[in-house]
């Protein structure tokens, strides 16, 4: 029996969400975030050294990283659904929005956060010494990186129904958190009807709906 560590309000959304979308049996295992540090709770952290989520168990393999986790699920559960096959020319888009989603998506996101808390959570006596600091980083180079990879990914799904081609497949659940993240503190709004049409499509595919309903409702960190 597969075993699910699911961290609310995180990436291993992505990983319940793929479970669904394979039909596999599997046992959830939910886990709140500390109401003031927004970390894992302690006991979540006993389960890996790392503390990371999620974390998936298949009999004697213990997995962390939803990347490889994915990768896993789809080599090992998935007789050949969600991935192009290895000749096909979709699966060179397959790969590169794979990694592209932690590689260089979520970097950006999980510094506009970082920065973000910075300044609201200094001391008030700390922060106009701060703010012109983030600001300039914000300005500078999270900001102007962040528009274009919405642009980037805008025109990318004007070619194409889902991120690997026409067929959907695990590239598309990969960047279904950094698309929801986006949405929530990227900039990701009407100017981009391409990514808005892919996120209805998201929402609109059964797993997905199952996967949100063991979820509960996804509250991303702005701040």
């Amino acid at each position: 029996m597969i075993t699910l560590h699911h961290l609310e309000n995180s990436r291993s959304f992505r990983i319940l969400w793929l479970l669904e979308e394979l039909g596999l049996e599997y046992k959830l295992v939910q886990h709140r975030r500390d109401p003031e540090t927004s970390a894992a709770m302690a006991d979540y952290k006993d389960l890996h050294p790392l503390g990371k989520a999620p974390i998936l168990i298949d009999g004697d393999k213990i997995l962390i990283e939803s990347g490889a986790i994915m990768e896993y699920l789809i080599d090992h559960h998935s007789d050949g659904q969600l991935r192009p096959g290895t000749d096909d020319e979709e699966r060179y888009r397959y790969n590169y929005w794979m990694h592209a989603a932690e590689g260089s998506v979520m970097n950006l996101i999980t510094l506009a956060l970082f920065l973000n808390r910075m300044e609201s959570r200094a001391p008030f006596f700390v922060r106009p010494f701060i703010k012109p600091v983030t600001r300039a980083v914000r300005s500078g180079y999270v900001n102007p990186n962040l528009q274009k990879t919405l642009l980037y990914t805008e025109q990318e799904l004007g070619r194409y129904a889902w991120f690997a081609g026409d067929m959907f497949s695990g590239a598309d659940i990969m960047m279904s958190f950094v698309m929801m993240a986006m949405a929530a503190r990227g900039g990701l709004d009407e100017q981009y009807p391409n990514c808005q049409r892919w996120v209805r499509q998201m929402e609109q595919r059964p797993a997905f709906q199952r996967a949100m309903e063991k979820n509960g409702e996804m509250r991303l960190l702005k701040d």
